[in-house]
């Protein structure tokens, strides 16, 4: 498992969260936010602006915290930008070591607390070293190119999706989130054939990816994280029109499990359960082994042929 830096002014974790985390059973993510956060030491601030369920979410998570252990546990939601100047918020957000930010609607959220004094206080609270974790529409924010909205659909579509400015804690990404079970793999496709530059993370429902300082994305939970990669796209983004199919060709496709690490930074596999990443051994031919060993060799070579040589000899001519 890729733990965070302890060095003090390490920038901290940042997880996004698919949506939908498991609330009721092993709360495996829940579980990982208060360890990094600091375990019954935590002390964490839950952000709800973007729930339309207002106190009653964030009431839930005060006792799902509450009931890993952790003591220390406030919930904040201001209503306007006005809101999210007060001191008080913002004291909270200073002393914290999670931030964690619910569901809801990302538009929302980003225009009640982006270039706002909390949303420079959450900034400041992951480069301090806390975790800042966020939830579907908390998810989205993390990025500095966010998921304003669109809509699902296999098919890459000009204007199936719409970024706008994110908090930015992480950089050179956009984050989708419910990615699978609102299938949202087009609208990703599409928001990277028009932001190249960007790495497109969709992940999913009950699944996190846990980001370090250094770029290590570990996956966590459930589902699986899809990465697509354009650094080399060819595509028709810039000529399409309406709601036109895109083009794109040259793409790199990662879909990670639970237990995968991938460097952000180098666009490249670090690791993964059940993959040797040891160097390959020579490959072995006929002449490489013993005499007495080849004639069974060359029956495992056969082994699941549909015909033996002395059958296909057997055979009549142009059958």
């Amino acid at each position: 498992m890729v733990e965070p830096a302890a060095t003090p002014g390490t920038p901290g974790v940042v997880m996004p969260i698919g949506g939908a985390e498991d609330k009721l059973g092993r709360m495996t993510i829940l579980r990982d936010v208060v360890r990094i956060g600091g375990g019954s030491s935590a002390r964490i601030v839950v952000l709800s602006t973007a729930s339309s369920l207002g106190d009653e979410i964030t009431h839930a998570y005060l006792q799902l915290f509450s009931s890993l252990g952790v003591t220390d546990v406030v919930g904040i939601r201001p209503e306007s930008r006005e809101q999210a100047g007060d001191p008080a918020l913002v004291a909270a957000v200073d002393r914290a070591t999670v931030v964690f930010m619910t569901g809801g609607n990302q538009t929302k959220l980003a225009t009640v607390v982006v270039g706002t004094p909390l949303g420079d206080a959450i900034r400041a609270a992951h480069a301090r070293g806390a975790l800042v974790a966020g939830t579907s529409a908390g998810a989205s924010i993390c990025s500095e190119h966010m998921v304003s909205f669109g809509t699902g659909g296999s098919t890459p579509k000009f204007r199936v999706g719409q970024v706008s400015q994110g908090l930015g804690l992480l950089t050179g990404v956009i984050v989708d989130q419910h990615f699978t079970q609102r299938n949202r793999f087009g609208r990703l496709l599409a928001l990277v054939a028009a932001n190249p530059a960007q790495l497109g993370i969709g992940i999913d429902e009950d699944t996190a990816a846990q980001i370090t300082a250094n770029g290590l994305l570990e996956v966590r939970g459930k589902g699986v994280v899809t990465i697509v990669d354009g650094a080399e796209v060819i595509t028709t983004a810039y000529t399409a029109t309406g709601t036109q199919p895109l083009m794109m060709s040259d793409l790199k496709l990662h879909t990670l499990p639970r237990g995968a690490v991938f460097d952000l930074t180098a666009r490249r596999l670090i690791s993964a359960p059940g993959l040797d990443t040891s160097e390959p051994a020579g490959v072995a031919t006929l002449a490489d082994l013993p005499e007495q060993t080849r004639p069974r060799t060359r029956r495992i070579a056969a082994e699941g042929a549909h015909e033996t040589t002395a059958e296909l000899r057997r055979r009549p001519a142009g059958s």
